[in-house]
């Protein structure tokens, strides 16, 4: 079964329809996104495609990327392209196996295929029944099409899986960032091509596809029992593009002749995975690579040769108090931005016709435990690339004055609720989410403003635009705490205490340094506004 030939891929069409197609069916105007059953496939499948497609057929330059967004290729030339990489996608057969160990690892044990998903309770999980949210058995058995998904969404997310169970190039769990089309009906091939990177703008060596530089599984795994086994971006042998292709775990399906229902899938099939083989001491990726093409990173601006680390999923999902690391770089203070996010702006610039938004999507991780999946879409604005520090210096402002808020709201919230709020204990976190959410709109409408005034060349907001989100930030903290601490009257007693509380709420909210440090600030550019004007 080869990846680049085989019908393995369910597909959704423009009328809603599914069907299950080869790769080359990317191009079909008709068919506007994959159709997976699970929503960490699904951003495997886009990073696998993206990554074929800038590794086989890249555009030479901004000019060919235009067209070739205008106007996707011919299947002869996508054939072309393919054909020089279809011998590092074979999943089954004899020679060297897609995402799999160069050794067969037949001394090894054989361990059950759900084992590849990363949110399938382990084996203490099953010995001691704490498999309660999700459950055993989830993906026993699984087609060759599915196996080959959970095994490239495993290598890619590698969380830290014991001694010697090396974490992915980005570390274990990273956050992806996608351009997508603000269209949902946009064509498949849009969306992927949006996150293709023309030569001109990343110049790399052409690669060699056959010596493991690129695609690892086609030379022996450099184990990493020693330390001198750790691969650096500048350990001979390594092309750039394997960012794409990194396999940090050594694994072997177990692939039968034996037709089953796929349990992923729900799709019968003429062979099954129950099992695959793993041994430790796999390729160890260390160092600074050059940041991996669809996750920000962050560093301290202090020690800029320190490592520079990925974005990861947090407990509380993401949100608006994340999106200038997502949206923008800025070295000066340590985070770059998806290269990805960095070649549209670049190719886009301010006449695109294009209004993109950022899918982002990634595991949070505690270790080898999965606490959440989160997945969100983001609004992108065009701006010049030396425009970026100024816009989020004046992002940051409208993030500050939320987070105070935020604690302000929920330390109010617990004062009402607990006679001794610094001791009580439990999870609080709804009420965050609850104000990212209800603030969200205003926040992303305000900075379109700063966006829009910083490109002509006006400052970042005006009186009225800053009062504007002010107000939000105090409606909507006022409206939590009635909502959480006021839904009941209680007695005399605990109503007065939850007056008391309200009381200093707004004390914070209508008077405090904060308030006023914002209000001045935005002041002062109206005052120059004015002058300006006249």
């Amino acid at each position: 079964m080869n990846l680049l030939h085989a019908s393995w891929l369910p597909f959704r069409l423009r009328n809603g329809d599914q069907e299950w197609r080869s790769l080359m069916a990317i191009t079909d105007p008709d068919i506007v996104d994959f159709a997976l059953p699970r929503a960490d496939f699904q951003g495997a499948a886009y990073q696998l495609v993206i990554g074929i497609l800038q590794t086989a057929f890249a555009p030479k330059d901004k000019k060919q990327w235009r067209q070739y967004y205008a106007q996707p290729p011919t299947i002869n030339e996508l054939k072309t392209a393919f054909d020089t990489i279809e011998h590092a996608f074979e999943l089954t057969g004899d020679g060297p196996l897609f995402m799999q160990d160069h050794d067969p690892l037949s001394q090894q044990e054989m361990s059950p295929i759900s084992g590849l998903l990363i949110d399938a309770p382990g084996a203490n999980g099953i010995k001691n029944n704490t498999d309660f949210f999700v459950k055993r058995g989830i993906g026993e058995v699984m087609s060759p099409a599915m196996a080959a998904l959970a095994l490239f969404t495993l290598q890619i997310n590698a969380p830290a899986g014991g001694s010697g169970h090396r974490v992915g190039l980005r570390g274990g769990g990273p956050l992806t960032t996608l351009i997508m089309p603000s269209d949902k009906q946009s064509s498949l091939w849009n969306k992927l091509w949006l996150n293709v990177i023309n030569r001109n703008t990343w110049r790399y060596d052409d690669p060699n596809f056959h010596d493991g530089s690129v695609f690892p599984w086609l030379a022996p795994t450099i184990e990493s029992i020693k330390k001198s086994g750790e691969i650096y971006p500048s350990t001979e042998g390594v092309h750039p593009l394997q960012v794409y292709w990194a396999m940090p775990r050594r694994i072997r399906l177990v692939i039968a002749d034996e037709p089953l229902q796929c349990l992923i899938s729900g799709k019968n099939n003429k062979q099954c995975v129950r099992h695959y083989r793993t041994k430790n001491y796999g390729n160890n990726y260390v160092g600074n690579w050059d940041p991996h093409p669809f996750t920000p990173y962050k560093w301290n601006p202090k020690k800029p040769n320190e490592d520079h680390l990925s974005q990861k999923g947090q407990p509380g999902g993401i949100s608006y108090k994340n999106w200038d690391l997502m949206a923008l770089s800025c070295d000066g203070n340590g985070h770059i931005c998806a290269r990805v996010v960095d070649h549209y702006s670049d190719v886009a610039k301010r006449n695109w016709h294009e209004q993109p938004q950022l899918w982002v999507f990634g595991y949070d991780m505690d270790n080898m435990k999965p606490r959440g999946w989160y997945s969100t879409m983001m609004p992108l604005f065009n701006v010049e690339a030396e425009s970026h520090d100024d816009i989020i210096n004046a992002t940051k402002e409208l993030q500050e004055l939320a987070n105070n808020a935020l604690y302000q709201t929920r330390s109010q919230i617990k004062a009402a609720w607990f006679e001794k709020p610094s001791d009580a204990k439990g999870d609080t976190s709804f009420i965050d989410l609850d104000f990212w959410q209800k603030t969200e709109e205003a926040f992303y409408l305000t900075v379109s403003h700063i966006a829009h005034n910083i490109n002509q060349q006006q400052t970042a907001l005006s009186s009225e635009q800053a009062k504007y989100w002010r107000n939000t930030i105090q409606s909507v903290s006022e409206q939590l705490f009635d909502n959480y601490a006021l839904d009941d009257l209680g007695d005399v007693r605990s109503m007065a205490k939850r007056m008391d509380a309200r009381g200093k709420l707004m004390g914070w909210l209508y008077g405090s340094k904060n308030i006023k440090a914002f209000n001045d600030n935005h002041n002062l550019i109206a005052a120059k506004d004015t002058k300006h004007a006249k």
